[in-house]
């Protein structure tokens, strides 16, 4: 069982990080994404390129040990020397006795940073500076990185203008204000401890296996003279890195830049083959080359100079444990680009150092942290990916990053130890899960049980809830945070008022199409309106339409949210043995909430039979989607209610967006007369359960904020999800309407 305190201690934590690093932190992602949206979109083959990605990342991970080998050949043919370390302390060891306590430069290297290969080097004697400018400002401060790709996003200019002048002693004129006054500042610094390095130690973003390539990928350039200017370099990549040629490199070089920072091409790709021919570079009088020209082959040879020295070190440290996971083994696939990221709410609010583990960060870095570290590290942040899919359009490797957080969750929940009371618990509750599964997870994975109690005793469970000890237990030993409004279940369900209403308006002989909609727990049991008006609209545009006892059944979605997988998935198959004799019956399935379509359509396919998950996804609609092709192919709109130029907000779900379904919601409503604002902002920051959960409370309204300030003067706010509708009537004090209300006729 979760302890009181603990959710407190997180609380605090991200309280901090949202004062103190939040806004450099937000400033800086969400002007990445920005930047990935619009230079992605200049790619008319963008997908096409992300499936090749992907094909050359699958490929290369299947014949792993082979393409090893093959580099192992091109790599000694040349002179360099590879190994192949088990762990970190294999790797560490190595690369000591390379060093040799000398000096040494680094460029920017996460898998040195898993390694903590800079403290293993310093413990020998060895001085070591990092050229990358973020990694070098860390550091000096003595930090851990807090994204992938911008290390030091949390660090503003007068921060970072701070930092210097303690470390070097500056003030007045010495003291490097601007960003232009703080690059040189830094570049005369750090080009002094390259002139005196002994070895330079890069990571590699690809290392090809026929030609023992390694190309470097960066923004500043130092990696190429960390490579070059030392007679020694040492090159330190985990092995998924191996890719079969250099001609396979061309997709990640069009995808990494402008996957991370949005740049249309990284500033500086190199591709050495080394040992390099070029000589090492020798300082000293101006009037002295600096380099003796030629090499043992003669001027403009490709033979490597016999001066140089190459060490490839390959680091396995549980990879390849991660390569015979089914679940796991996608997280290889990653390119550490940073688009989850960037892309992530949540990480936008507190950056790394909350959403991350010992070394990695964002939505990936639940798969490297399990996969390198152990799942007691993934679950100290897994909780900060809230499965709302906005990573997954975003990796260039087309990785299904919710998924592997999702697995991770189910492990972490099936290894925790049982409390006293939990074996008792655990054999009152209507799921799967072991004892030892958080009590507000069991309680929010079991939804669908809580609100048919709801509906059953409601308006006295709705009073109940929401007395003042009842609340303080709920937030003290369940985590609900006291500031939410609980939802309010209503005692006649979507279902029975259609029953009682007397099923179907439309006969089947003037019917348009027949359609089932699916009443969602939500929907059935709280938003009652919200389905009712569905039912209308649908009527109006000439549907028969279904609302039956038999398909009133969860799709799973609150339990997978939780990482309830093996509960999910049987709730998965009673939907599907609801929906599809539906189907069967040549009916359509209309679904109003989108995170269950979304389920339909992506998660499905890991929790059921494929051709069932294909069948469900190919039948089933979002309502507002279902109306655009009703009004496409000739419905007539006459029935319904117009906007006569009303100005109304509009904010898309995260899953609408991710399933490409926002266009038809705003498509319809302006085809009605609505003079549509839509959203800004990606994310609402409620995330289903999330924004429940008291340790993310304030975290989840940060997320929010930027929806608050866009909406927060208009007279009419509409949203596609539950979440959604009631996270802006926190940010907005007034109610949020589904859009399939604002067009709905009136009536019963």
């Amino acid at each position: 069982m979760s302890k009181p305190d603990s959710r407190a201690e997180t609380a605090a934590r991200i309280r901090r990080l949202l004062d103190t690093e939040g806004d450099a932190v937000a400033e800086n992602t969400r002007g990445f994404n920005r930047g990935r949206y619009e230079s992605t979109r200049e790619l008319s083959d963008y997908e096409s390129l992300k499936s090749e990605a992907r094909a050359v990342k699958e490929d290369a991970i299947e014949r792993l040990p082979d393409l090893i080998d093959d580099l192992r050949e091109a790599v000694e043919a040349r002179g360099g020397h590879l190994y192949v370390a088990d762990d970190a302390a294999d790797a560490n060891e190595y690369v000591r006795e390379v060093v040799a306590g000398g000096n040494v430069v680094k460029s920017k290297s996460m898998t040195t940073e898993e390694l903590e290969l800079n403290g293993a080097l310093e413990a020998d004697g060895a001085h070591v500076t990092e050229t990358d400018l973020g990694e070098w400002v860390l550091q000096l401060a003595d930090e851990a990185p807090s994204h992938i790709v911008g290390p030091a996003i949390h660090k503003s200019r007068e921060g970072i203008a701070d930092l210097f002048a303690e470390r070097f002693d500056l003030d007045g004129d010495d003291r490097p204000e601007t960003a232009e006054e703080l690059t040189r500042f830094a570049r005369e610094k750090l080009l002094a401890e390259i002139r005196e390095a002994d070895v330079g130690v890069t990571g590699a973003n690809f290392l090809t296996a026929d030609s023992g390539t390694v190309a470097l990928v960066t923004s500043e350039g130092n990696a190429r003279k960390t490579a070059v200017v030392p007679d020694t370099h040492v090159a330190v990549a985990g092995v998924e890195k191996v890719i079969p040629s250099v001609e396979d490199l061309a997709p990640f070089v069009e995808l990494i830049g402008r996957s991370g920072t949005g740049q249309d091409i990284t500033s500086y790709v190199s591709l050495l083959t080394p040992p390099v021919p070029s000589p090492p570079v020798r300082f000293g009088d101006p009037d002295v080359a600096m380099a003796e020209p030629g090499t043992a082959a003669g001027d403009g040879a490709t033979e490597p100079h016999p001066d140089r020295e190459f060490h490839l070190v390959l680091v396995d440290n549980g990879r390849l444990a991660m390569r015979e996971d089914d679940d796991l083994r996608e997280t290889l696939y990653c390119i550490r680009c940073g688009a989850c990221s960037n892309s992530c709410g949540n990480f936008q609010s507190v950056g790394g150092h909350a959403f991350g583990g010992e070394t990695y960060s964002g939505g990936i870095a639940t798969g490297w942290e399990a996969g390198v570290e152990g799942l007691d590290t993934a679950a100290e942040f897994n909780d900060l990916c809230t499965g709302c899919t906005r990573c997954v359009p975003a990796c260039p490797v087309e990785i299904d990053i919710p998924w592997i957080n999702t697995v991770v969750r189910d492990r972490i929940n099936r290894g925790a130890d049982p409390g006293t009371f939990d074996p008792l618990v655990e054999g009152l509750t209507p799921d799967e899960e072991p004892a030892g599964l958080d009590p507000a997870k069991r309680l929010f994975g079991n939804f669908e049980t809580l609100a048919r109690l709801g509906s059953a005793t409601a308006p006295l469970s709705n009073w109940g809830a929401n007395l003042g000890p009842v609340r303080a237990a709920m937030d003290r030993w369940l985590g609900v945070a006291p500031e939410r409004d609980l939802p309010a279940f209503e005692r006649e369900t979507l279902v029975d008022w259609f029953e009682d209403r007397g099923g179907p308006r439309v006969s089947r002989e003037m019917a348009r199409r027949e359609a089932v909609l699916y009443p969602d727990v939500y929907t059935n049991h709280v938003a009652v309106d919200r389905g009712r008006a569905a039912v209308r609209t649908l009527e109006a545009l000439g549907v028969r339409v279904r609302v039956p006892e038999s398909a009133a059944v969860g799709s799973g979605r609150a339990p997978l949210s939780q990482g309830m997988i093996e509960t999910a998935r049987g709730k998965a198959e009673r939907c599907r043995d609801a929906l599809l004799p539906e189907l069967d019956a040549g009916r359509d399935v209309v679904v109003i909430e989108p995170s269950d379509l979304a389920a339909f359509e992506r998660e499905y396919g890991k929790l059921l039979p494929e051709s069932d998950a294909d069948r469900l996804a190919e039948g089933s609609y979002e309502v507002l989607e279902y109306v655009f092709g009703l009004l496409e192919n000739g419905a007539d709109p006459g029935g319904l209610t117009g906007g006569d130029g009303e100005p109304v907000a509009y904010h898309a779900h995260c899953q609408q967006r991710t399933l490409d379904l926002e266009a038809h919601t705003v498509a319809v409503l302006e085809r009605l007369g609505y003079e549509v604002d839509t959203s800004e902002t990606e994310c609402c920051g409620m995330a289903g359960s999330f924004g429940y959960k008291s340790q993310y409370y304030e975290l989840s309204m940060d997320v929010g904020e930027p929806l608050a300030e866009q909406f927060g003067d208009a007279d009419r706010v509409l949203a596609s999800g539950t979440s959604c509708c009631e996270q802006l009537d926190a940010l907005l004090g007034e109610p949020a309407e589904h859009p399939v209300e604002a067009i709905a006729p009136t009536g019963r």
